[in-house]
């Protein structure tokens, strides 16, 4: 897959930062002294960690150095570090591992997780959100025009593109047996001035992997036929405008402190 895009991504920055928000308003410490940003991106997340924690040593890690690169012009005093998320481990003890909209990306949650909770120092809190909108029209649409031809030969299968969540029954028994867990899921509702905007959204993030491998004139014919159908799933509501339903899942998961 191709780099990100971080000014693509930052046209909804406000509407992508609330998520990050409530979930750091979950977060039940007071004085960590390490903190992570566990895909960090452009660093809008990174900078709410520092305005809550600004006595912490926040580090942003992120796979891109396209994002890196955005973030750090955002925040030139902050550490940010290139590095596969799915296998970072810290150098040092972590009080905070944050991620915010990055683990959907991330394959083998029941091993994955558990390992992140285990490289916690004691009494060290996991912070997790994730999109929960793989059944929403906008990413049907996405998964139904990929097993057209001519993009199913170029784009391959479309279920390998983002993880399949385990829902909070299944993120609760994996995460409960080690240590206290706090979960939930909201729909945010976004409104949208037209079926452009939609799609707009989409392509910084889910529309991605779908639309990089294709070709030009085949990406341009698949996001005409895409924003058809966005504009069929999402009728006009009373204003003119349309209502973006975003479900995103949301867990905190608190290590078992040292035993006296």
């Amino acid at each position: 897959m191709k780099d990100w895009n971080p000014d693509l991504y930052r046209r909804f920055e406000d509407e992508r930062t609330r998520p990050a928000r409530d979930l750091l308003a979950r977060v039940p410490l007071t004085s960590p002294c390490r903190v992570v940003d566990l895909g960090c991106g452009p660093g809008n997340s990174t900078e709410l960690l520092l305005e809550r924690f600004p006595d912490a040593e926040v580090i942003g890690i992120d796979n891109s150095a396209a994002m890196l690169d955005s973030a750090r012009e955002r925040l030139p005093g902050c550490r940010f570090e290139l590095a596969d998320i799915g296998a970072w481990a810290p150098d040092d003890g972590v009080d905070l591992i944050y991620a915010n909209a990055s683990l959907q990306w991330v394959g083998d949650h029941e091993a994955l997780l558990p390992r992140l909770l285990g490289l916690l120092a004691p009494g060290g809190v996991l912070a997790v959100q994730m999109p929960d909108n793989r059944d929403e029209p906008t990413h049907r649409a996405m998964r139904e025009l990929a097993a057209q031809a001519p993009y199913a030969a170029l784009i391959g299968d479309a279920s390998r593109l983002r993880t399949e969540l385990l829902g909070l029954d299944g993120y609760y028994d994996l995460l409960a047996p080690l240590g206290s867990v706090d979960l939930w899921r909201t729909a945010y509702q976004h409104p949208m001035d037209s079926p452009a905007r939609i799609v707009e959204w989409v392509r910084g993030t889910g529309l991605k992997p779908f639309i990089d491998p294709l070709p030009e004139a085949e990406r341009a014919r698949f996001l005409v036929a895409y924003e058809q159908r966005i504009a069929q799933a999402y009728p006009p509501r009373a204003d003119g405008r349309l209502l973006l339903a975003f479900p995103r899942l949301f867990f905190i998961a608190r290590r078992a402190a040292a035993k006296p």
